[in-house]
């Protein structure tokens, strides 16, 4: 069959004969059996065509506010009147507020395909595009990536316009601004960007918005293919630009003076500048008392360590340094490991990928036994593994300890990081003992200094080091004293409280 391209951009402009655009659309989309086309005539021998997408557009909608308005009030045009037919229907006939004028082929397929209605008139060479978008949505539900004991219990779902009054809905600013843009040639994935404008610095918007015009592909299916192409660095373990799918996570980065990138087809917003701590916090955070706060940010940074370090350390230890352990407990681990046949690295080695197998398995599992399997599948395995003498019961703890800190961690993909990292630590540890440890740990560090999230550095407020950012760093302090804004994004107004503006 031969395949009738789409005009090019010099070429797009509308037919004025009607039949001669329906049939090209027609031709262009296959003369798919979902495209509905209502051909008719109506008073003083108006020829239209109203065009759209059965399953995206509100149909109820079309027949009250489009169809039954032309049939009805068509009549009464003055054929003295100098207003064109076309014209007279967008502002006498029509009763739909989201109406525009369109012009070429390559609009009109976008809108089309959107759920939007085009209205043609033979005889005259443009379209009206009718907001009647009525597409099954998903209802508004509690958070599953990021839940919380405390907080609001909405998230973002995969419509766009939903997402944006949820953000909306907790900041009543006019400053608040929306931007759109239409990304992936084939998709043409609608995509906005949120910033308060009062507080956003102007660089980093520009930045955002280069970025985004420098995307070239033909379709965008989550904002994990955004993330990808705006990150300041490709190759880096770390995630650079910050995810959430809970609405109060993005205001409040958006009232720091961050950028907000939204896209259509997915709930998880993304959120720019994406710094080190900011994986490290929750929503949570600031719900709860300040020491409460504090005690569990902590606790955070502690499970941190424990699964960036906690295999590697019991390798190095139990194979080259033995005499740092107390005896009774150097004797405890001999006689744990005397019929193990393999070397401690071995060991842990198959330990961490056995039970990193069992948590993809009950993540892709159906949900009512997915659990079910994980839980039973370790604690088989583990025992099983102990008793048959493969594995040291110490190993099965040290690696248990280390996957139950990994959930601590909030970001996920910051979680992904360091359970990546750990296997480099444990050859390292393997290879060289503490020394080894000490200089992966140091190239670490080095790494993570060097990154950056949009020209801001990924370790600040750590490093480089800034002592009035140290308020909700590892701590939190009370919000009383939380005057100032974190100056590392730059933000036009660093005071957050009104009272306190002209102090410093």
């Amino acid at each position: 069959m031969e395949v009738i391209p789409i005009p090019s951009n010099k070429d797009t402009r509308l037919h004025a004969e009607l039949h001669e655009t329906v049939q090209y659309i027609k031709d262009i989309m296959g003369d798919s059996p979902d495209l509905i086309i209502r051909d008719m005539t109506l008073a003083q021998d108006w020829h239209i065509a109203l065009l759209y997408m059965n399953g995206l557009a509100d149909v109820q909608m079309i027949q009250t506010s489009i169809l039954n308005s032309l049939i009805e009030n068509s009549s009464a045009y003055n054929s003295d009147q100098t207003m064109h037919p076309l014209h007279y229907m967008k502002e006498k006939l029509l009763s739909v507020g989201d109406i525009e004028w369109m012009h070429h082929f390559d609009t009109l397929f976008t809108h089309l395909l959107s759920g939007d209605a085009i209205l043609l008139m033979n005889g005259y060479p443009d379209a009206l595009r009718i907001g009647v978008t009525g597409r099954e949505e998903r209802s508004i539900s509690e958070p599953t990536s990021q839940p919380s004991i405390r907080g609001p219990m909405d998230a973002f779902t995969e419509t766009l316009e939903t997402n944006v009054s949820l953000i909306r809905r907790r900041m009543k600013d006019p400053q608040l601004w929306l931007e759109k843009y239409s990304i992936g040639q084939v998709t043409k994935t609608s995509v906005a960007i949120m910033y308060q404008k009062s507080l956003a610095n102007d660089d980093l918007i520009k930045e955002v918005k280069q970025r985004l015009n420098r995307i070239d592909m033909d379709g965008i299916l989550e904002s994990g293919y955004i993330e990808e192409f705006i990150q300041d660095h490709k190759y880096t373990p770390f995630p650079t630009v910050y995810n959430s799918e809970r609405p109060d996570t993005i205001v409040a980065g958006l009232l720091e003076g961050r950028v907000a990138i939204l896209i259509d087809g997915t709930p998880f917003v993304l959120l720019v500048p994406g710094l080190f701590i900011h994986f490290m916090q929750t929503s949570e955070d600031y719900y709860q008392r300040s020491d409460i706060s504090t005690l569990i940010r902590l606790i955070r940074y502690l499970s941190f360590f424990i699964v960036l370090l906690a295999p590697s350390l019991y390798i190095a230890i139990t194979t080259y340094h033995q005499e740092m352990l107390p005896t009774n407990l150097l004797l405890n681990l001999a006689a744990q490991r005397e019929g193990v046949p393999f070397p401690a690295f071995i060991e842990a080695l198959m330990m961490e990928i056995v039970y990193e197998i069992l948590r993809e398995a009950g993540i892709r599992m159906p949900r009512t036994v997915g659990q079910a399997v994980s839980i039973v599948g370790t604690l088989v395995i583990g025992q099983a593994a102990v008793e048959a003498g493969i594995i040291s019961a110490a190993m099965v703890i040290i690696v248990s300890i280390t996957a139950i800190s990994s959930y601590v961690i909030p970001a996920n993909a910051m979680s992904i990081s360091v359970r990546i990292l750990r296997f480099i630590l444990m050859g390292l540890a393997a290879s060289f003992g503490l020394f080894g440890i000490l200089i992966g740990s140091i190239l670490l560090a080095l790494h993570m200094n060097s990154l950056q999230s949009f020209g801001v550095p990924y370790m600040s407020p750590i490093a480089p080091f800034n002592l009035d950012n140290q308020k909700d760093t590892l701590f939190r302090i009370p919000w009383p004293r939380m005057i100032k804004r974190p100056s590392s994004i730059n933000p036009k107004d660093s005071i957050r409280m009104a009272r306190s503006k002209g102090t410093k």
